[in-house]
């Protein structure tokens, strides 16, 4: 019959068996990377994208794998917001240096109605010629916006045609294994934006 203390030694030996599996897992853990932009990795949403371009050729997050792709929703008759970001992200490719090609901008126009595929495409083009347009009629960029989150509303204006639209002005950061983990806040610097897409790209599965 086993008694308590005959038990003992082979409970300390569980217990410090455990306790040296702790510390292995310790050490092997990854530091997790800090990041000036939110950090949503594993998030549910922003992870489907698929629309037409200015060409009409249908384009998805998939085919860029091995890039970071930032994708953002506006319009091209915007005051204010949508050419800060799209400039911001000039300059932060800029500042990437070799790794600028490892960059992909997405502009989902919310306004398919005046942005015309012919100014979608010259729209982008000015900012860098490599951003690409995504253009669906209502209710595909509806459904784009819902994936991610988007919000966005027309404003009436003095003539049929005089519309704003009000819409969410954050990007997101898709990462090169085609999965969201960057929320991007209007304003950011894109010394910071460039930052954050580095540790992205170093950053191994």
């Amino acid at each position: 019959m086993t008694t308590p203390s005959s038990s003992l030694p082979t409970r300390r030996r569980l217990l410090l068996a455990a306790g040296a599996a702790t510390l292995l897992a310790a050490c092997d853990r990854t530091p997790k990377p800090s990041f000036k932009s939110v950090d949503i990795t594993g998030a549910e949403y922003a992870r489907r994208l698929r629309l037409p371009d200015a060409d009409g050729h249908p384009r998805s997050l998939d085919e860029f794998k091995g890039k970071v792709v930032v994708v953002f929703f506006g319009y091209t008759q915007c005051p204010d917001v949508c050419p800060t970001t799209l400039q911001q992200l000039v300059e932060t490719k800029r500042l990437l240096g070799p790794q600028g090609d490892k960059l992909q901008g997405l502009f989902v126009t919310v306004d398919p109605a005046r942005d015309t595929p012919e100014i979608l495409k010259a729209y982008t083009g000015a900012f860098d010629p490599t951003f690409i347009a995504l253009r669906g009629n209502d209710d595909e960029v509806a459904q784009a916006a819902k994936e991610f989150k988007i919000f966005y509303r027309k404003v009436d204006g003095a003539t049929p045609q005089g519309y704003t639209i009000d819409h969410t002005a954050a990007s997101y950061v898709i990462d090169p294994q085609g999965r969201p983990r960057l929320y991007v806040r209007h304003g950011m610097t894109a010394a910071d934006l460039a930052a954050d897409i580095k540790l992205l790209l170093e950053q191994k599965g």
